[in-house]
């Protein structure tokens, strides 16, 4: 008996964070207006281990799970018809975000170094928007910008860490609450609840602050972690 209500217990568990991809995906999509799409996701079997497989055709794959397939990221919608009927086809798909464009553009580095950046711009009085966290990485929301003002700003840098990543047109980022190779997808930062879009600083006003945590962090400059 206490074998079939775990198993009952683990199935509605399930059923739950199906729902909770698909009510976030509507949630983005209808209410936000930022395009999404599902991604690879991970093979069943393997779902929510370390070191997961990918369901992508590539044995060696760097993202598993994390990264779009089928469909590709052109076809990041804001329909919700389209979303629901993607998600009910793969209630366990991930959700992407296909940055820039007018949708939000990230900035990530890694976790260490995210704390850090965090903790420096709260103590400044920086107003954040949110903050996406994996075990391995954080990601920064921003406002929408363009290669050629995000160029400008680089430029300007003495040097920038290779273990920044900016999430820009043409780019995408997992939203909560996925699952990827790396384990679960969270908000370190959530939006506010109830608000009718999430506010979002300009990229200017975080760069300075993540390249620093990311130049002083051990390891943090160089080390690309997924």
């Amino acid at each position: 008996m206490r074998e079939i209500l775990g198993r009952r217990r683990r199935l509605r568990f399930r059923r739950k964070e199906r729902t909770a991809r698909l009510d976030a995906a509507v949630t983005f999509a209808v209410e936000w207006n930022w395009p999404v799409l599902p991604g690879a996701g991970l093979r069943a079997t393997t779902r929510t281990t370390a070191g997961a497989a990918c369901s992508c055709p590539d044995p060696e794959c760097a993202v598993p799970g994390a990264h779009p397939y089928d469909p590709g990221l052109l076809a990041a919608t804001t329909d919700e018809r389209m979303i629901r009927w993607w998600w009910t086809r793969r209630p366990d798909a991930p959700v992407v975000l296909a940055t820039g464009a007018g949708a939000p553009c990230a900035v990530s580095l890694p976790a260490l170094a995210g704390a850090r950046a965090l903790a420096a711009l709260d103590a400044t009085g920086m107003r954040l928007g949110p903050v996406v966290a994996t075990p391995t990485r954080w990601s920064i929301l921003v406002a929408p910008y363009d290669l050629e003002r995000l160029g400008e700003l680089l430029y300007a840098k003495d040097s920038v860490p290779s273990s920044l990543r900016f999430h820009g047109e043409g780019g995408y980022l997992l939203l909560p609450p996925s699952v990827a190779g790396t384990g679960q997808v969270r908000w370190e930062r959530a939006p506010l609840a109830g608000s009718a879009r999430p506010w979002l600083p300009d990229v200017e006003a975080v760069v300075d602050a993540l390249v620093e945590a990311s130049t002083s962090t051990p390891g943090g400059e160089s080390r690309l972690a997924y």
